[in-house]
Parts: C-alpha cells; sequence; structure tokens
C-alpha cells in the first residue's frame, strides 16, 4: 500500500480543475506538497490550499525541457525526491489533424506526453537509490479508444499510458510503483479546449462530465492500493469494458456522441 500520509507529494498542473482538489485531498490525508503550474496566478490558489503543508512551489512550462528541469531544481534545492510524482498538467485541443496549428499540437505532445517521460527520467535514480516512489500518470479515457477530433490529444495519452505499461514493467522489484488514471470527461478547463475546423463549437453533453473532486478520491485510492489501472468514473469504466468486450459498438457510440455534442452546442449557442 501507498500510504500518502508523510508522503511528499510533487503535483504538476497544480493550479487547475484536477490539481486544486489534488491538493486538497493529498493534503487531507498528510502529505507534504511540492506544486508546480505554468500560470503564476493558479499557482498561488493553489499554495494558499496547500497552507501549511507547502514544502515547495514552481512556476514552469513543463512544455519545455527547461521548465521539467526548473522543476527539478526546486526539489534539489529543497533536498527533496518526491515519494509520490503525479504527472497531471495537460492540454487538450480538437480538430481535424490538418485544421489544427501544427505549433499548438506539437506543444500538446511536449506538455502531455513528453513532460511526464522528462520528469520520471529526471527523477527515477533518486526513487531507485532510495528503494520507494509512486509515479501517477494522467491518461485519459482517449487512451484507450479513440475519438473523431481528438486525433492529437489520443496520440499523447495513448503514448502515456503505454509509457506507465512499460515503467511499471521495467520497476518490478524496485520499490516503485506506477498508476495510470483514465477519467472521462470532468468538470475542469479542459472542457473549454480551443476547437478548430468546425461550424458550431461542439459541447460534450452533461451526462458524460465528472466531479472532479469525485475523480481525485478514486485516484487516490488507486495509489493507495498500488493500482495499474485506473478508471475513476462510471463512464470511463463502461466505455472500457465495451472496448474490451463488445468493440464493435466503440465506433456507434462515438458517433452519438458527436451528435450529442453537435445538438449540445447549438442548445448553448
Amino acid at each position: 500500500m501507498t500510504e500518502p500520509a508523510n508522503k511528499t507529494v510533487l503535483i504538476t498542473g497544480a493550479g487547475g480543475g484536477f490539481g486544486r482538489h489534488m491538493v486538497r485531498q493529498f493534503r487531507a490525508a498528510g502529505a507534504q506538497l511540492i506544486l508546480a503550474d505554468v500560470s503564476d496566478r493558479a499557482l498561488r490558489n493553489a499554495i494558499d490550499d496547500a497552507g501549511e503543508d507547502l514544502v515547495a512551489s514552481v512556476v514552469a512550462d513543463l512544455a519545455t525541457e527547461e521548465g521539467c528541469g526548473a522543476v527539478a531544481e526546486s526539489c534539489t534545492s529543497h533536498n527533496v525526491v518526491p515519494d509520490i510524482l503525479v504527472n497531471n498538467a495537460g492540454v487538450g485541443v480538437a480538430g481535424r489533424l490538418d485544421h489544427v496549428p501544427r505549433d499548438r499540437w506539437e506543444s500538446l505532445m511536449q506538455l502531455n506526453l513528453l513532460a511526464p517521460m522528462r520528469l520520471c527520467n529526471l527523477f527515477l535514480p533518486g526513487m531507485i537509490d532510495r528503494g520507494s516512489g509512486h509515479i501517477v500518470n494522467m491518461s485519459s479515457l482517449a487512451g484507450w479508444v479513440g475519438s473523431q477530433g481528438l486525433s492529437s490529444y489520443c496520440a499523447s495519452k495513448f503514448g502515456l499510458r503505454g509509457f506507465g505499461e512499460s515503467l511499471s514493467a521495467d520497476l518490478e522489484g524496485t520499490g516503485i510503483c506506477v498508476t495510470n488514471v483514465y477519467p472521462c470527461f470532468s468538470r475542469t478547463p479542459i472542457l473549454d479546449s480551443p476547437q478548430h475546423g468546425y461550424e458550431e463549437r461542439r459541447v460534450v453533453p452533461a451526462y458524460l462530465i465528472s466531479e472532479p473532486s469525485d475523480v481525485v478520491k478514486r485516484i487516490i485510492e488507486g495509489i493507495r492500493r498500488k493500482r495499474l489501472h485506473v478508471f475513476p468514473d462510471k463512464h470511463a469504466r463502461r466505455i472500457h469494458y465495451i472496448s474490451r468486450f463488445a468493440p464493435w459498438l466503440v465506433p456507434m457510440l462515438n458517433r452519438r456522441m458527436q451528435a450529442e455534442s453537435i445538438e449540445a452546442g447549438k442548445d448553448a449557442g
């Protein structure tokens, strides 16, 4: 069991939708916190949530190698190797690949996939020397099922899923665990991600949207139980089972969701 109490937890994207809830719930579980975010304003709010349990904080653009290095340097300056690394920072973008500006999807890949790999590369030696650690990768249901209009996002999340699975196998016997998390849509700012090539904005149907506090609660349960795969909401679990046991239904469900998204966008407009 990986118990967060008295552990040092590094949370990237700490000022975001999942991040703020992670700060509060890990703190409630007795953890000490290291927080990182690209936004100084968002980070300040997360720092307020952390209170006296804050060990360090750093403003850094993790879509760059320098940003990942800044997080590692902050930990080194406090003589800390995180017990739990939560690779939470991420962005989304929607639209057919040739409609999305190249710099946008390349930046997405840097943040969603390469940043977790870089941070693991920086912190794994210390974790291995210590003989303990836990890495949490925020993938997505989009890391299990490809979806129309999300090719770059799915590529990043499929990649993170594969990275976590392989890393878990590599680390067997080292005392280090890996947990990959696959939420469906949740009530976070990623729902307002840029869209390209659509005549009208598409909106996620309300019944598919979970509450981030519930998702984070499931994540912490998964960490405690050392689960490799965590599907933290009912829609993620349902689609995962369908993709495994009735994969021919997935395209039909995808088309239905697309139609409902278009209609929800019209209603919202």
